[in-house]
């Protein structure tokens, strides 16, 4: 069987993807490689075919199952499925397994030391809202497993490789023959001289002692694009753990937080505020300053506006991570009501009742401190 491309690769999703992230990999992918997109290339429909195989099987779960269990040597076993017959999830290997100690077709542990793809990593980002509407490039530290510059990841020596395992000639497994009631059967164990990796450091690196790997921290730029939001997350490929054996990096999976703004709060795509405005200006109209990510912006406040209107700053909100439009600004005005006036603001506002037909209840006149001292004690005037 020929080597094939491994299908989270081709997809290019993580191993946890969820369905949805693998039908939208799929769907980008047959957009851009699709015969009647690329008439007459021939490398574009075998990628188109590439695609689609890798989707057949991490679409159905059943399927994707055995592939993540087996990976591609599980279709050398397709003919036998009929073992499963009569037992529902419990297959025949299972039932070797138990009588025989495991291994009984030995496709799980036949890539033991085969090359496996690093782990993913996370990190959690913290940025302001302004940030988060209008995009940055930034760098962030991350801690993180590498292969040893020293030895390139061997694990031996410089200057020594390792050597093939004598016990298993280099294919980190040892055979079993035994003999029962069923007859003669081989099962398959990972070798106990090299451990399952078919090799033998006889000296090893002074740097990683042995490991092949390395602990260090990683200055890595971020373009954060306009429009995320707190939850939003931002794969970086190849960016995290060193794959073992020669496999690939795992990913790097920034999660945004934005932090609380003091005047705006973020609903979808638009942005609102609350703004106070003057009585004067609610019963007359006026044209105000209101703030806006981008400075101020001007806005004109129609005669008779009541507490709670709302008004819109077309496109002053937060663009579409799809690279589609913007939101809009929300101004929700809040009408400020003076605490004190003074006698000309009072005599202006109770002509303006009089005029409306509104009667005013007359204020006391406040008689002072003194006065209301002798009151009290009946000292008369």
């Amino acid at each position: 069987m020929a080597d094939k491309r491994d299908y989270y690769e081709v997809l290019n999703v993580s191993r946890d993807a969820s369905q949805d992230e693998i039908k939208k990999a799929y769907r980008n992918l047959a957009r851009k490689y699709h015969p009647d997109v690329n008439p007459g290339d021939k490398e574009s429909e075998a990628k188109f075919k590439e695609v689609k195989e890798a989707y057949d099987v991490l679409s159905d779960p059943v399927k994707r199952e055995n592939y993540d269990r087996f990976g591609h040597q599980d279709e050398a076993f397709q003919g036998f499925g009929g073992f499963g017959g009569g037992f529902g999830d419990f297959g025949i290997e299972d039932i070797f397994d138990s009588f025989f100690g495991g291994g009984f077709s030995g496709r799980k542990r036949s890539q033991s030391n085969a090359p496996r793809r690093g782990a993913d990593l996370r990190y959690d980002l913290e940025i302001s809202l302004e940030e988060a509407v209008k995009g940055k490039d930034t760098f962030i530290k991350i801690p993180r497993t590498e292969n040893c510059p020293r030895c390139k990841g061997t694990g031996a020596k410089e200057g020594t490789e390792p050597v093939t395992c004598s016990a298993c000639g280099g294919s980190g497994q040892q055979q079993v023959v035994k003999n029962t009631a069923f007859g003669r059967f081989v099962s398959v164990h990972p070798c106990v001289k090299c451990g399952g990796t078919g090799s033998i450091i006889q000296e090893k690196c002074s740097r990683c002692n042995g490991e092949g790997k390395v602990f260090v921290e990683r200055k890595i730029e971020i373009k954060i694009p306009a429009g995320v939001d707190s939850g939003s997350k931002l794969r970086v490929s190849g960016e995290g753990e060193a794959g073992t054996r020669g496999g690939p990096p795992g990913d790097l999976y920034v999660v945004i937080h934005v932090r609380p703004h003091k005047i705006f709060k973020r609903q979808d795509n638009n942005l609102i505020c609350e703004i106070d405005l003057d009585f004067v200006y609610a019963a007359l109209g006026a044209e105000i300053e209101v703030p806006t990510l981008d400075g101020k912006a001007k806005l004109r406040i129609p005669e008779g506006t009541q507490p709670g209107a709302v008004f819109r700053l077309k496109g002053k909100g937060v663009p579409s991570l799809r690279g589609f439009g913007k939101g809009d600004q929300l101004v929700r005005i809040k009408v400020d009501v003076p605490r004190k006036l003074n006698s000309r603001q009072k005599k202006i506002l109770r002509e303006f009742a009089e005029a409306s037909g509104l009667k005013l209840v007359e204020p006391q006149e406040d008689k002072g401190f003194i006065s209301r001292v002798k009151e009290t004690l009946g000292g008369g005037k």
